[in-house]
């Protein structure tokens, strides 16, 4: 009965993630509407004068000699923020390869974390307004402009905190919780998943630190629920179960050291 009512499950958070993936929205949260707002943790935006935001546009200047180097090509590949792709990207770091098929429960877990994790980025955004670094100072970027582009709003959607990166450090926080034997190289995984958004130039490295931050911050309420703490349980006898049977990623040595790579420049 047990196997049953587990396989029931699965097939159950399989159908959800597939629903969500094609409405392009992420299940409901763990957190209930307006009991939590990020905005008075993460600092302001960087503004003109504000030495941050000199820097800011120092690095992003220094950044776009990375263009077309092994480096950018993992930005591009960070770019792609669906689930799938997320999956594949953390496969090294816990040590299997992790789909939205093998691994429906986690998945799951961390859809409705994101969502919670997502919408106080998002709030924040709409608070701070501040202008992506390409349209400041010219400079490649590792992804067309129109996949940063706000369709509702007809205008380029706001930079700061990075929404790619709240959603990868999401990532991280999670997988470390569940398998705390991999921590570092999977909070490694998400540092670098931020990273990639500077060296992408489609986000200044303030809202890369801000997205961590507003990340953390959510994370550290939602994971003091007991819908959440009962759903990370099952997510984490699902990948216990998984990393004993599980396929091995492939690439991860040139993964380390893409990874290993300093990519924030000296001044």
């Amino acid at each position: 009965m047990k196997f049953k009512l587990s396989i029931a499950a699965a097939v159950t958070a399989s159908v959800l993630i597939a629903a969500s993936a094609a409405s392009n929205e992420r299940p409901k949260g763990y957190l209930a509407p307006g009991e939590f707002d990020v905005t008075h943790v993460v600092e302001p935006a960087p503004r003109p004068g504000d030495p941050r935001y000199e820097t800011d546009r120092k690095i992003f200047k220094a950044t776009r000699k990375l263009a077309d180097t092994p480096r950018w090509q993992l930005a591009t590949q960070d770019a792609n923020y669906s689930v799938p792709a997320l999956a594949r990207d953390f496969s090294c770091a816990v040590g299997i390869k992790l789909t939205p098929q093998n691994a429906p429960k986690l998945m799951m877990l961390i859809e409705r974390a994101g969502s919670d994790t997502g919408a106080q980025s998002g709030k924040a955004k709409a608070v701070y307004q501040r202008h992506r670094p390409f349209t400041i100072d010219k400079g490649r970027i590792c992804q067309p402009e129109s996949e940063l582009y706000d369709e509702k709003k007809h205008r380029m959607s706001y930079d700061y905190p990075s929404g790619h990166t709240t959603w990868g450090w999401t990532w991280a926080l999670v997988l470390s919780s569940i398998a705390p034997d991999r921590a570092q190289p999977i909070l490694e995984r998400g540092r670098a998943y931020g990273d990639s958004r500077f060296v992408c130039g489609a986000h200044n490295e303030s809202a890369v630190e801000a997205g961590m931050l507003s990340a953390t911050a959510t994370m550290a309420l939602v994971q003091t629920k007991p819908e959440y703490q009962a759903d990370r349980a099952a997510a984490k006898a699902e990948l216990d179960a998984l990393r004993q049977t599980g396929e091995k990623p492939t690439g991860c040595e040139a993964e380390a050291s893409l990874l290993n790579q300093r990519v924030m420049p000296r001044f």
